[in-house]
């Protein structure tokens, strides 16, 4: 019997999504579900949950809750991570208002920037631990990888481990679902190849039955008649990075924004209100889903939400089924770049096309990118790669290393500013990071 495991199941929502989806395939109906998470209220609620999903799919999972993890990964298929280190309060909180001090803005802080950084070395360390366990007690786990800092996580997991590992973002599917919707042409029958780095990969190709469509996205920029996303913001800082490199990028416009040094600027207002961009828009929705989160679990509790779903554009299930039933399937994927972006370093993680059949997880190889695109991916591959290096040795030194190069930050502040930053965020983490040297 297949068995699943979903580390910190207590993000209740998305493991309701993604158990939908597993159990929506008949073949997986019957699955070992183990739900894990340190929150045990948390973990209560979504335990519940998951019996309803199961009973709206009229479905027989094993379903078993756990705070321990490496019961929960003890002979585990496949392994699903979904938590965030440090949570909103206080590590989310610290990692946007330190930095404002000094005079950083962020606006989603979990990727790139002080904040991906700071998140990244909360987050490595964990992940060390649950490999560890994975090496131990399922060492054949397919490890379904969700977490943020996408990039920075998987290029760790990948050095340290040799746990089979992909790691899953919406970005690509959400991005070409979002186009196809500018361009008033049904999804599915769009057909795209795009390759980069995590929320920096660009499409290389964007068509609809072989026909190019980035002519008519280039009217759709001209015209400013592109739709608006999540909070009903306009779409207005991808759009003009495509105007500027000949491409489109995946990830959203508020994400975008912090990755570069053209946005975001202390003495530039009128760039924030120009291209829209939402300043602290990642506080704004920890409070909201937090706030839902809260009325969802006592409905749940109560057994007066009724349970449906709709199929998310989520990978994961896909990719669980077709490793099972050997059906084919092209995913999205971030993996270990060896011999598949040549004008990007070695090793680095890279978002490419992925089959996923019998044979396991195959990325493709793409060759070079256009080299004003690799080039901005090069910026932000800095960052991650001393971000790494400090999680991995314990050397303080790559924390300051991994801040000064960060372009967003580099844009704002002094040498000195960017030292001062990291000390006050180190102290303020305290337990919640390791230990470096100096």
């Amino acid at each position: 019997m297949t068995k699943i495991t979903f580390i910190g199941a207590g993000s209740t929502v998305f493991a309701k999504n993604l158990l939908g989806d597993i159990l929506s395939f008949p073949e997986l109906a019957d699955a070992t579900i183990s739900l894990m998470d340190v929150n045990p209220e948390r973990l209560r609620t979504s335990e519940i949950v998951a019996h309803k999903v199961a009973e709206f799919f009229g479905a027989k999972p094993k379903i078993e809750a756990t705070l321990d993890r490496r019961k929960a990964l003890d002979g585990a298929d496949y392994a699903i991570s979904m938590f965030q280190v440090g949570g909103y309060k206080p590590s989310t909180v610290i990692d946007f208002e330190i930095p404002r001090k000094y005079g950083v803005r962020q606006t989603i802080a979990d990727t790139l920037g002080i904040g991906g950084i700071m998140r990244a070395l909360r987050t490595i360390p964990v992940f060390l631990e649950t490999t560890r366990d994975m090496e131990a007690v399922c060492p054949d786990v397919t490890f379904l990888q969700y977490v943020n800092p996408m990039a920075m996580n998987m290029w760790a997991i990948n050095r340290a481990s040799k746990i089979k590992s992909v790691g899953l973002c919406h970005s690509v599917q959400g991005t070409a679902e979002a186009l196809a919707g500018d361009l008033g042409i049904p999804y599915d029958e769009i057909n795209y190849v795009c390759a980069g780095i995590n929320h920096v990969a660009f499409y290389l190709r964007f068509e609809r039955d072989g026909q190019d469509l980035y002519p008519r996205l280039r009217e759709v920029a001209e015209a400013g008649s592109f739709g608006r996303r999540y909070r009903n913001l306009a779409d207005k800082v991808r759009y003009e990075v495509f105007k500027r490199t000949g491409y489109f990028v995946t990830e959203s416009s508020e994400h975008f924004s912090e990755y570069v040094p053209w946005f975001i600027k202390r003495d530039r207002p009128d760039l924030i209100e120009k291209y829209e961009i939402p300043i602290e828009e990642y506080i704004t929705r920890c409070e909201l889903q937090t706030a839902e989160w809260e009325s969802l679990r006592a409905r749940f509790e109560r057994g007066d939400l009724e349970i449906t779903h709709q199929r998310s554009h989520e990978y994961g299930s896909l990719i669980i089924h077709s490793l099972e039933t050997g059906q084919p399937r092209v995913i999205y994927g971030n993996v270990a770049n060896h011999g598949l972006i040549d004008n990007l370093p070695i090793g680095c993680t890279v978002e490419v096309p992925v089959l996923v059949d019998k044979s396991g997880l195959q990325p493709t190889r793409i060759g070079a990118l256009p080299p004003q695109l690799a080039a901005i991916m090069q910026t932000n591959v800095n960052v991650q790669s001393l971000a790494v290096e400090a999680a991995l040795t314990g050397k303080r030194e790559h924390i300051y290393h991994a801040a000064m190069l960060d372009p967003h930050t580099a844009a704002e502040l002094s040498l000195e500013q960017i030292w001062a930053m990291v000390d006050e965020l180190i102290d303020a983490h305290g337990e919640m990071l390791p230990t470096y040297t100096a």
